[in-house]
């Protein structure tokens, strides 16, 4: 793992910098509020929309990272009548102590530390029932090593390092790899909206859409597999 350190958002909620990247692993102007925004209002909750009864969804997340993203998504979902089945990949996972000292659960207005725990109590590269209603994959790798099956997935949460700091991640190599393993209808969603990542995406062959950003930033993506 490399270093890291707790920073506190503007929002109130803790994210990680990275010293050697000089990168955070969320937003600045707030970690809690772009989450919420960008993967639980615009991709979840958006898929809900079009698929109300659809009884099981599968989510892969590219970067568990803090494992913020999935906490809100099993805290969503928790009196909910439909199962989510969460993938996620972490290269690095971040060590108990640090995750002891994030400062989520003093913030949300959804979820409980005792539900945060449990998803990072949850032993690597195997799924495991974290809830009734959530059951928690997380692989230690990277979506190079990972293999995928077509329409395997209807909902990506794309969180990797921004483009200037981790392009190989924002590849269309890889853009070609998330479209074929999302499922018809399916939803990628992301805070980047660089101008050559939206063109890779319609590239890959997801019909794009920009969206208002979260706070501190004007636009975010949107995918979609039609």
């Amino acid at each position: 793992m490399p270093k890291v350190e707790i920073i506190k958002t503007k929002d109130g909620s803790s994210s990680l910098f990275l010293p050697d990247m000089n990168e955070t692993y969320h937003s600045t102007h707030g970690a809690l509020t772009e989450a919420l925004y960008v993967f639980i209002d615009k991709a979840l909750e958006e898929h809900r929309r079009c698929y109300p009864n659809q009884e099981t969804i599968k989510i892969l997340e590219i970067g568990f990272g803090t494992g913020l993203n999935a906490w809100l998504t099993a805290s969503k979902v928790l009196d909910s009548n439909f199962t989510v089945e969460y993938c996620s990949l972490e290269k690095f996972p971040v060590g108990s102590e640090i995750v002891s000292e994030l400062n989520y659960t003093d913030n949300s207005p959804i979820g409980d530390k005792e539900l945060f725990e449990k998803l990072h109590d949850a032993a690597w590269n195997v799924p495991v029932s974290v809830t009734d209603n959530f059951v928690l994959e997380k692989l230690e790798t990277d979506v190079f090593d990972f293999e995928t099956r077509n329409d395997q997935f209807d909902i990506i949460y794309f969180d990797a390092f921004a483009p200037s700091k981790q392009p190989e991640m924002w590849s269309l190599e890889v853009l070609n790899k998330m479209y074929s393993s999302t499922a018809k209808g399916g939803i990628f969603s992301t805070y980047c909206a660089q101008g050559q990542f939206k063109r890779d995406l319609r590239a890959a062959g997801y019909d794009t859409e920009s969206l208002p950003g979260p706070p501190g930033k004007k636009e975010m993506t949107r995918g979609r597999k039609v």
